[in-house]
């Protein structure tokens, strides 16, 4: 999803929805998001969760310097009190375990998600341990750069929808996917655009 295509969705989503044509001249649109795929992408997804962006960062350049080549049997290969001590918890390195020997014995094959449709996608990442929904959307939305996707456990999309709707509190991600079940097949832009105008929407 370069900018052509965000600027374009954002304007057919401006069409059926008025919420976002009263919200988009004001917060603009958002630039293009995107990440590498494959073992080190999903590896990052897990280093992520639950730590500020910054702390994130952080800890993925320590372990990418332990690993040298960010890989499945690399990362196999290291000793998990030296990934501890570069800042991951001992349940993350357990997922990251689980994560390499997936893809080493196979049993996920990184090759073929690109060519899955995005249900069976999401099944797959989310039949991982340590990756639940939001994190195999954010892999499709960003890795796989799927248009139509809508993380709707995000809080800051949650609070972001709540705010554009008018809403006298946030939705639930059922409500949520209510809500917005007319974006299709431009969710993810939606999605980039909630997030851009969480981080400038008045409260």
């Amino acid at each position: 999803m370069d900018q052509a295509f965000i600027d374009q969705a954002l304007q057919q989503l401006a069409c059926v929805d008025d919420d976002i044509a009263r919200a988009l001249p004001q917060a603009g649109a958002p630039a293009p998001r995107q990440r590498a795929s494959g073992f080190a992408a999903l590896l990052a997804i897990i280093i992520g969760q639950q730590v500020s962006t910054e702390a994130a960062a952080a800890i993925r350049g320590r372990v990418e310097t332990l690993l040298a080549e960010v890989s499945a049997e690399r990362l196999l290969a290291v000793d998990d009190q030296a990934l501890r001590d570069a800042g991951m918890s001992w349940r993350k390195i357990e997922y990251a375990n689980g994560l390499a020997g997936a893809v080493v014995d196979k049993t996920l094959d990184l090759d073929a998600l690109p060519h899955l449709p995005d249900d069976e996608a999401i099944r797959v990442i989310s039949s991982l341990r340590g990756f639940g929904r939001w994190s195999a959307e954010i892999y499709l939305m960003f890795s796989l750069q799927r248009q139509d996707i809508f993380p709707a456990d995000d809080l800051a999309l949650l609070v972001a929808l709540g705010r554009l709707k008018r809403l006298t509190q946030k939705p639930t991600p059922r409500q949520a996917r209510d809500l917005i079940e007319h974006w299709a097949p431009y969710r993810s832009a939606g999605s980039l655009f909630l997030w851009h105008y969480y981080r400038g929407a008045p409260v």
